[in-house]
Parts: C-alpha cells; structure tokens; sequence
C-alpha cells in the first residue's frame, strides 16, 4: 500500500496537513538538538524527509523502512540536496544494527503501521546507547469531543476524497489512516509501552492542540 501511494506522498502530506507537519517534524529535531559527531536513525522514514533535517545538523544519520519504493524516493531526494545519508531497507522489529550504535531515534508517523510496535520498540532501545533518545511523532486517539468530531470529519469524509482526485494509488490508504488511528492505542497507554521498553523517562508534549503529539523516552544512563 505504501509502495503504491509513495510517489505521492509527499504532496499529499503537505496539502493533507497544510504543511503543518513540516513544524511537527522541526519540533522533534529542535527537542533532540543532534551535534555533528552523533550518531541518528531515522525509522519507518518514508521518503526521508525527517532524516534530512536531522542530517542539516551535522549528525551521521541512518534512514531505514520497510517499503522499497519510498526509501528510492528518499534516496533521490537526498542526493538532489547533496546530504550523504545512509539508505538501508529494514524491518523495525529486527534492525540490522549492533546493540548501541545509536544516540537517538526518531520514528515520525510510522510505529502505528509497524505490526508489532511493541517489539519495535524494544529494538528502538537495543540499538541505543545508555542515555539514548527515542523521539516518536504521532496520531493517537483523540479524547476531546470536538477535536474528535473535526478528526473523523476530515479523515473519514475530505480526506479519501482529496486522495481519489490526485490518484493518489487506490484511495484505501489515506481510508486506512484513520482507521488505524482509531485501533491505536492512546498516547497514555504508548507512552507506558515505552517505559515497559526501556525508557524510564517518557516527556509527552501535545502538537497543533493535540491532532498530533511528540513522544521522547530516554534511555538510563550507564
């Protein structure tokens, strides 16, 4: 699914989001302030937007995701910007990395899509080092009513439709969004997973009144 709509999705997000998830993504690099020398994988990195910004840092970054397509994308991209940022196809439940080899992770609106994101989290903190970073951008269930109301209304009614006239692939992944976000649990209870995986200290900072929300665990010193 995402391998179809990857061509797209650039565009999609920008207009889907009016751009707001460009700020979202500024947050979480200002949040994590890399320095050149360190050491950064951006997961699930679509077409390596994320991992770009963290890269104009000076940072040694490493994107990896699932889907083959989307990392071409992010490949080309990188290249045309003349960031030299390592590419490699990988399953966030089994990373092809050693034990601590980095000093932070991000993961931006991809640990939803991740079969078992509780397992991919335990990853997140194998690769880290003591003291390590996890910053999570994500869509969790909305409480309040009216966000909840304007959510559905969007996602579920504009949404598809917006996807349908771009052709952007078959339509049913900007259908499966919202439906994803419903099954997931809320941010509370992520935030708990994150503990349960490692990371003793979870800061949970809502975004744009709370459509989205940036997640950091950070790992115990050694």
């Amino acid at each position: 699914m995402f391998g179809e709509i990857a061509p797209r999705y650039d565009l999609l997000n920008r207009l889907l989001s009016f751009g707001v998830d460009r700020s979202w993504r500024k947050r979480a690099v200002r949040t994590l302030a890399p320095v050149p020398g360190q050491r950064l994988l951006d997961l699930c990195c679509g077409t390596g937007d994320l991992a770009l910004e963290l890269r104009a840092t000076g940072a040694e970054v490493h994107g990896a995701d699932f889907t083959a397509p989307m990392l071409s994308l992010a490949f080309a991209k990188a290249r045309r910007t003349g960031q030299d940022t390592a590419w490699v196809r990988a399953d966030a439940q089994a990373l092809p990395y050693a034990d601590a080899s980095f000093d932070a992770v991000t993961i931006a609106f991809g640990i939803r899509n991740v079969a078992d994101p509780r397992r991919a989290l335990a990853e997140c903190r194998r690769v880290l080092r003591p003291g390590g970073r996890l910053a999570v951008l994500e869509f969790f269930p909305v409480r309040n009513r009216l966000w909840r109301a304007l959510f559905r209304l969007y996602f579920v009614g504009i949404l598809p439709r917006i996807a349908r006239l771009f052709r952007v692939g078959r339509g049913g992944a900007y259908a499966y969004l919202p439906a994803s976000v419903d099954a997931f649990p809320r941010h509370e209870a992520f935030a708990d997973w994150m503990r349960a995986a490692g990371f003793p200290q979870v800061v949970d900072r809502p975004l744009t009144g709370g459509v989205a929300r940036l997640l950091v665990g950070t790992t115990e010193e050694a």
